[in-house]
């Protein structure tokens, strides 16, 4: 745990070399560890709970993505982050785009797997399904290529690690819900990523990277939402060879 800004902050640090910032995605970071833990074969990864996700704390101004990116510059500064590789998965790659717009001279490399954020489609249409309000085995099949994949069993979760699921989708709502998964200003911010950045997946991940002067796209075949979960090997030796230049 570090206190910043007045928040606990739960961090997960795991290997050693060039440092490496990881933004988890709107279920927490409990799904992602097997994938950091690959990455931390060959880098010094760094991993925050967002507040109010796993047992960070959630102070009571703090209500957007905005104030996230915010509280994770202060992080950078505290852990002499002068510059560092940035990884966001779904909201995640929303604060890390948000952040790399703020200070893009301190992002050496950005890679966004499934980024949310965005608005690309058409003004009268949601983007996104609104997973608020969809059955859980219908969000799986949305999420995973095989949902047999998801390793979660709401029904065999003890009631700390059901507590904290039920905290992170209450946060989620809280910081996404209106306007619904995406800040309009942000379309017009990202000239300002002028750094190498991989977007990994997703239908209208074409659209949100061409508004990134210098991103590419790649796929990672048989996988839905989750890449880094359901082709956990694939996804990290795609984004270490990124990564790494």
């Amino acid at each position: 745990m570090i206190s910043i800004a007045g928040i606990e902050l739960e961090i997960f640090e795991r290997g050693q070399g060039a440092p490496i910032l990881y933004l988890h995605g709107g279920g927490g970071i409990g799904l992602d560890i097997p994938f950091l833990e690959l990455l931390a074969k060959e880098r010094r990864v760094l991993a925050p709970s967002h507040p109010g996700f796993g047992k960070s704390s959630l102070p009571d101004w703090l209500d957007s993505v905005d104030d996230i990116a915010h509280v994770y510059l202060e992080l950078m500064d505290r852990l002499g982050l002068t510059r560092v590789d940035v990884i966001g998965f779904s909201i995640g790659g929303w604060i890390a785009a948000d952040l790399a717009t703020k200070v893009p001279e301190r992002i050496c490399r950005l890679a966004l797997i499934g980024p949310v954020g965005v608005k690309t489609g058409k003004p009268d249409k949601l983007d996104i399904p609104d997973v608020f309000a969809m059955p859980r085995e219908k969000l799986d099949r949305l999420r995973f290529h095989d949902p047999a994949k998801n390793p979660v069993d709401l029904a065999k979760l003890p009631d700390d690690q059901l507590h904290i699921v039920a905290r992170n989708s209450e946060t989620l709502a809280l910081l996404t819900w209106e306007p619904y998964m995406h800040n309009p200003k942000l379309n017009h911010r990202l000239h300002r990523v002028n750094v190498p950045t991989l977007f990994l997946r997703g239908a209208s991940d074409e659209r949100y990277a061409a508004l990134v002067p210098q991103a590419r796209i790649e796929t990672i075949a048989e996988a839905g939402h989750l890449p880094h979960v359901e082709r956990r090997d694939e996804t990290a030796a795609k984004i270490l060879q990124f990564l790494n230049g």
